[in-house]
């Protein structure tokens, strides 16, 4: 009689480590790509410090004689200008156009032929920039701004990591509205107005601009619960600055990581529109 064999399936971790493995190396060539580019880290750290002081000044005046604005004493204050300063080139608010520009000339039909999908490559290819941006952007305005200001130090040792983690969300959540906005190329072919409102809204809403602490506390609340902006860059300061209980940083992160995956399956879900219009064009 003959024998029979049996297969078996392998385990899931059989599967899994292949995906890690290839998205870790497209973090780390994101990471390499943005490290050649040092004139331009130099040039906006420069930028970014000489508008830290400005930024500072501002706000210190705000506080006035009594030294505290909406909940944020001066120390505060400082921590949540110069780390915000860092913030805006790790998030990376403005300026990415890369698939607008490649849905545009057509290159984009050499992304959708690539093992990986469009959406989890271009993340990878973001984390890898945002990881070069820490060390570049985010850690020189830390060490500069208490050579110069009162900051605040965090008072708790949870803090430091639940920024960290908050800072991460942040990243993805920024990437997801980037990439929403540059993925109207698939219908429109130029993105320049939406990328207007884009960069008009979420400097303002995202708490770049001032702390969204100094609005009515009804409108803040909406905006914090309510939209992905204050998940930008809101969030992560005021965790840092520990203008709330820890729990409720706590509960700020659990937003931001709900905004995160809500954005991800939006992302994906008008990728797979867009490749069904580009189908229909005859692409």
């Amino acid at each position: 009689m003959g024998s029979v064999t049996a297969t078996v399936p392998a385990p899931p971790a059989a599967h899994v480590t292949p995906w890690f493995r290839t998205f870790g190396a497209i973090v780390a060539a994101g990471f390499r790509r943005h490290a050649t580019y040092r004139q331009v880290a130099v040039a906006g750290l420069v930028t970014n410090t000489v508008f830290g002081f400005l930024r500072c000044y501002i706000f210190l005046a705000a506080a006035g004689a009594t030294g505290t604005v909406a909940g944020y004493d001066r120390a505060q204050l400082g921590t949540f200008v110069w780390a915000g300063q860092g913030l805006l080139a790790v998030i990376a608010i403005w300026g990415w156009t890369e698939l607008a520009d490649r849905i545009r000339s057509g290159e984009v039909a050499a992304d959708l032929l690539r093992p990986v999908h469009p959406v989890t490559s271009y993340l990878a290819i973001d984390l890898g920039r945002a990881g070069f941006a820490a060390l570049a952007r985010l850690v020189p305005p830390l060490v500069i701004g208490p050579f110069f200001f009162a900051v605040h130090v965090p008072r708790h040792l949870a803090t430091v990591p639940l920024f960290l983690v908050s800072v991460l969300l942040a990243v993805v959540v920024c990437f997801g509205c980037r990439y929403l906005v540059n993925a109207t190329a698939y219908w429109l072919q130029d993105v320049r107005g939406p990328m207007i409102l884009w960069t008009l809204g979420s400097g303002a809403l995202a708490g770049l601009y001032f702390p969204l602490g100094f609005l009515p506390g009804g409108l803040e609340a909406t905006l914090r619960y309510a939209t992905p902006f204050p998940s930008l860059l809101q969030v992560p300061l005021d965790v840092l600055v520990e203008r709330e209980p820890l729990s409720t940083g706590l509960g700020l992160v659990g937003v931001q990581l709900g905004w995160a995956v809500l954005l991800l399956a939006l992302c994906r879900l008008v990728q797979r529109r867009a490749e069904r219009r580009l189908v229909v064009q005859g692409g």
